[in-house]
């Protein structure tokens, strides 16, 4: 079953379309990831499922038309974003930001759930989240994301800013999340081998279009035109 499909999506800011038309789906318990350079329309994409844009097109949830749907109804029907710059609250502790992610749940077993995904946060919980390093909040910025137990992850470069050995650390966490939990993820990036190494499927947006779409048998048909751009 599809938990997301988008139909001929356009997007604006103002009068500027950002989005030409994209189409795509993701069916349960499957990693979307879209491969893009600067400009390419990348964060656009994400607003747009989230609401905070406007669009054209369509887009449902569960077989749900959510396009007119607030920002706050599509999260209450289980859509969770991990934005770009990860945006916590720098002057709380690591386990209230994490706990500001439960929506007013009781998410006891669930940050369970995220100290055994990230241990680290377990040590951390009551440092102030300013205080942390990239790697650390980035942590606390997907933790807080799974607190609401989404269907529906959405991912804007979690890779951003991060050294290379946090980026593989990240990556093994999100690799371990997609075998354990029962959660879809779209996840658009600009780190090739973070991007493939999760992919089931991948697209490469370019100019608000998709120009390379595949699955995992044409992985390595997708990396070789992304460098090409």
């Amino acid at each position: 079953m599809a938990i997301l499909e988008v139909e001929g999506l356009r997007a604006y800011y103002g009068k500027a379309q950002i989005l030409q038309g994209i189409n795509f789906g993701i069916e349960e318990g499957e990693t979307f990831t879209i491969l893009g350079p600067n400009g390419a329309g990348k964060t656009t994409l994400i607003k747009s499922i989230l609401g905070l844009v406007k669009t054209e097109g369509g887009i449902k949830f569960k077989g749900e038309d959510i396009t007119g749907l607030k920002t706050h109804e599509r999260i209450a029907r289980g859509v969770a974003v991990c934005p770009e710059g990860r945006k916590l609250f720098p002057n709380l502790s690591i386990e209230d930001n994490l706990k500001m992610g439960a929506l007013g749940r009781d998410g006891d077993d669930t940050l369970e759930m995220v100290y055994t995904l990230f241990p680290r946060l377990r040590e951390l919980r009551n440092h102030i989240a300013k205080r942390a390093s990239g790697g650390e909040q980035q942590m606390v910025a997907i933790g807080r994301a799974l607190m609401s137990n989404p269907s529906l992850l959405l991912f804007d470069e979690p890779s951003m800013g991060l050294a290379p050995i946090i980026i593989e650390n990240i990556k093994d966490s999100l690799l371990k999340m997609k075998n354990e939990m029962d959660v879809s993820i779209l996840m658009v990036e600009q780190n090739v081998k973070m991007a493939l190494d999760l992919a089931d499927k991948v697209a490469v947006l370019v100019k608000g279009r998709f120009v390379k779409e595949g699955d995992r048998s044409s992985l390595g048909e997708v990396e070789k035109l992304y460098f090409e751009i």
